[in-house]
């Protein structure tokens, strides 16, 4: 069939809109004798006739293998070259107490964010000491919250943190580890959003003020400097950003060695995954191999020892785990005309009872991702489809572009792949629309890891309908 001229030149062959792209699905999602999609031994139908839509599915082992995989790569990589290697699960891509556990079982710490993702990783059991602390602008309570718990790092993140990290230190009479993150000033190949080492930018200290921030921590009986830290962007699909940071890095650490002892290397995260067939993303064992041997070559022509190796992934653990269900509502044609006037082209519109509230990303900084039907298959002809939102916004778009049966109707199921990642996180209630559950699926069972919300749940949070006695109305 001719593809459609709308369609973006990324877009593969539309011969055939069933097909489940490994790089894109859970290993074990699969087609039915009946042609429905399951995931870990689970029918799509029945996850939506008991759970409802939107509705996250997570494969439990595919996220566990992920992070075994992981763990096992630059543990490999840094034996080979004489070291040992730390992998933080970066919280921020989806934390529950579940996926904590799931984390820590595989041998994984737990990076966060904010006090409310340690408050998540302490009360699923994390030990402390496992934990790492960022953020742009942690809280005096956030500080004090972490050092008291016994997180194993802090990472500095401006010079007025130094003196409240120590301060909460003194306070509950602890010596607190503290990495210091960097900007390293390498641009990362990724959405302007997502790059956070660009010299403007709210993260980190500058390479040149470094020594200072360091001079100022070491003066601190209550500090331990573990290290630099570095973060250059997220869903990055090339190496070379990684590889330039590191350079940057260890001139810096070798400086810093005339100082004091500078134990170890943290150089984040930001591994990009296959978000639509085009997608390329390197495996995980090319980039520890490829990060931990540059680090070595490196420090070899500094001539100094080779640090304990840190980072922080968290996307390309948990983000191919996770498909998101949607229920299709109305479908809508819209003739749009081409560059030359006199031809046109038609776009089929599939709005879903999901969208924006669910799942951010194309709205925040225009993601791609790819849709199949998931309830049956069609013998129709695909179509290009634009996958949407029912939120009031033009821009409430969750598949840009793909191809879907030409029989796609109302009551059909379909399935977003890769939503582990930043969906949940970044859910909101816009329109008054509720939070969907998360539900785990492994060995043909299914069960609630995150709950659903309910619209009573949002009323239950308006203090005019439910006052409390000490809110005076």
């Amino acid at each position: 069939m001719p593809v459609n001229p709308l369609a973006p030149s990324w877009l593969g062959d539309p011969a055939d809109a069933h097909d489940l792209a490994p790089q894109l699905w859970p290993s074990s999602a699969r087609r039915d004798a009946a042609g429905a999609l399951t995931l870990g031994g689970v029918s799509a139908g029945h996850l939506a006739a008991r759970f409802g839509t939107p509705l996250y599915v997570i494969d439990e082992q595919d996220a566990r293998h992920r992070a075994s995989r992981t763990l096992a790569a630059f543990s490999s990589a840094a034996e080979r070259h004489g070291t040992t290697a730390t992998v933080y699960y970066a919280g921020k891509a989806f934390l529950s107490a579940e996926v904590a556990r799931w984390m820590t079982s595989a041998g994984l710490n737990i990076d966060v964010a904010s006090g409310g993702e340690l408050a998540v990783a302490l009360a699923a059991g994390t030990d402390p000491a496992r934990i790492g602390l960022h953020g742009n602008n942690k809280s005096v309570a956030e500080i004090d919250a972490a050092v008291a718990a016994g997180v194993g790092a802090i990472v500095i993140d401006s010079l007025l943190e130094i003196e409240r990290v120590a301060t909460a230190a003194r306070a509950h009479g602890r010596v607190q580890a503290v990495r210091l993150r960097i900007n390293s000033g390498v641009h990362a190949h990724t959405h302007e959003y997502l790059a956070t080492a660009r010299e403007d930018q709210k993260f980190g200290i500058p390479l040149t003020e470094a020594p200072a921030a360091v001079a100022q921590i070491r003066a601190h009986d209550e500090l331990r400097f573990l290290g630099l830290h570095s973060h250059i962007g997220s869903q990055i699909l090339v190496v070379d950003g990684f590889l330039e940071a590191a350079r940057r890095l260890l001139a810096l650490h070798a400086e810093l060695l005339a100082g004091g002892d500078v134990p170890e290397l943290n150089l984040g995260g930001g591994f990009g995954i296959a978000y639509v067939d085009s997608d390329e993303a390197p495996e995980i064992e090319h980039i520890a191999d490829s990060l931990v041997e540059a680090v070595d070559a490196v420090r070899r022509e500094l001539g100094i020892p080779m640090p304990h190796l840190a980072v922080e992934p968290g996307r390309s653990i948990i983000g191919p785990a996770g498909v998101t269900l949607y229920t299709v509502g109305t479908i809508k044609d819209v003739v749009v005309n081409l560059d030359d006037a006199e031809q046109s082209a038609v776009r089929r519109y599939v709005s879903v009872d999901g969208g924006m509230s669910d799942n951010a990303r194309p709205a925040l900084y225009g993601a791609d991702y790819s849709v199949r039907l998931a309830g049956r298959l069609s013998t129709v002809d695909p179509v290009l489809v634009r996958l949407a939102g029912k939120h009031c916004e033009s821009g409430d778009i969750v598949v840009q572009a793909d191809y879907l049966p030409g029989d796609i109707g109302p009551d059909d199921l379909v399935a977003v792949p890769a939503t582990g990642a930043y969906c949940f996180s970044l859910a909101s209630n816009y329109n008054y629309l509720t939070r969907p559950a998360v539900v785990a699926v492994r060995d043909g069972g299914a069960r609630v890891i995150v709950h659903g919300e309910t619209v009573d749940d949002l009323l239950r949070r308006d203090a005019v309908l439910h006052p409390t006695p000490e809110e005076p109305q």
